[in-house]
């Protein structure tokens, strides 16, 4: 088997800016693009195969078809384990919080979800939401949400361009306006709204609200400052830093300085795994196939992949399990 490039689902929210159409060259129905799912098997948006003899095939039917891509994680579950998004804050999100597995399962039979953040762009003054400042009960927390002080009571992080963060479940969280993210998750779509400024969505209606569900899954106490997995690996032409390592995804960014960069993949983890270009360009080849790769493109790597190489000035976050 050979590598992929995809085509992402996107998806248009009422928060969501311009730039994943025109700087990442994505494609919806609305001129307003929130998010691209950029890695997805999960029903409420899957890829598409862009290339090669399955062309046009979700990427769902493609497992379905060849489970030995999956690798070994073909074994542990029979649902894909991970979802890659661009994400495009061109207002601030709603505070939010997401459940764990256990609790997913009960209630929304869809998994829950860890999900982490590598900041791709941020405005001057952008910061997000990532905690409590102090610990809180949960009656203080809901009389907050209600009356709209919560926001006061909200860890507000100012960020920059390559920041990273990782959002366990139960971590409040709202990504602010002008940062544009790749967000690594788990494979699901379960999220509880908490705080949403009074805004009303494009039906004129106010957003609905998920407060008992958010009680019942949110960390009371201050989140822990997120620290790297380990030092980034540098070479002359050549700098990849690990950006996360949990029990759901292991995360990397490559960064190829010069257009006489090359970097070599071939399958030694046992693992399906999917690369994203965040900046620059390159070419992909793999035996008798080349493919043109630009900011925005995407590709879904088989376990047990023939090796491949990619040449030029780029950066890729790549991930798998």
């Amino acid at each position: 088997m050979t590598p992929i490039l995809l085509k992402a689902a996107t998806k248009d929210y009422i928060w969501g800016g311009t730039r994943l159409r025109d700087e990442f060259g994505k494609k919806g129905f609305t001129q307003r693009i929130a998010e691209s799912w950029e890695l997805s098997c999960h029903p409420d948006g899957e890829c598409i195969a862009i290339s090669g003899k399955h062309n046009g095939m979700k990427l769902s039917q493609f497992l379905e078809k060849y489970p030995e891509a999956m690798g070994k994680y073909k074994d542990v579950k029979k649902d894909f384990p991970v979802l890659v998004k661009l994400i495009d804050a061109d207002k601030d999100l709603s505070v939010q919080v997401h459940p764990d597995d256990d609790y997913a399962h009960s209630h929304e039979k869809d998994n829950g979800k860890t999900e982490m953040w590598y900041v791709l762009e941020a405005g001057e003054n952008s910061e997000l939401v990532y905690g409590l400042k102090d610990s809180i009960s949960k009656e203080e927390l809901r009389k907050a949400a209600e009356d709209g002080s919560i926001m006061d009571k909200l860890n507000r992080v100012p960020v920059k361009k390559g920041d990273v963060f990782l959002i366990k479940p139960g971590t409040l969280h709202a990504i602010g306006k002008g940062i544009l993210i790749a967000e690594i998750q788990q494979s699901s779509n379960v999220t509880y709204r908490v705080y949403d400024y009074g805004r009303k969505g494009d039906d004129g209606k106010p957003r609905q609200l998920h407060i008992d569900k958010a009680l019942d899954v949110a960390d009371l106490s201050p989140s822990e400052k997120y620290t790297l997995p380990a030092p980034a690996v540098d070479s002359e032409q050549l700098r990849i830093q690990k950006l996360a390592d949990c029990p759901f995804f292991r995360v990397f960014l490559t960064e190829m300085h010069d257009n006489e960069g090359e970097l070599s993949f071939s399958d030694n983890s046992g693992s399906f795994s999917h690369i994203l270009v965040t900046e620059g360009s390159g070419r992909m080849v793999c035996g008798n196939e080349a493919h043109d790769l630009t900011k925005g493109s995407s590709v879904f790597v088989p376990a047990g992949s023939e090796p491949f190489s990619i040449k030029g000035k780029c950066s890729m976050v790549i991930t798998t399990v």
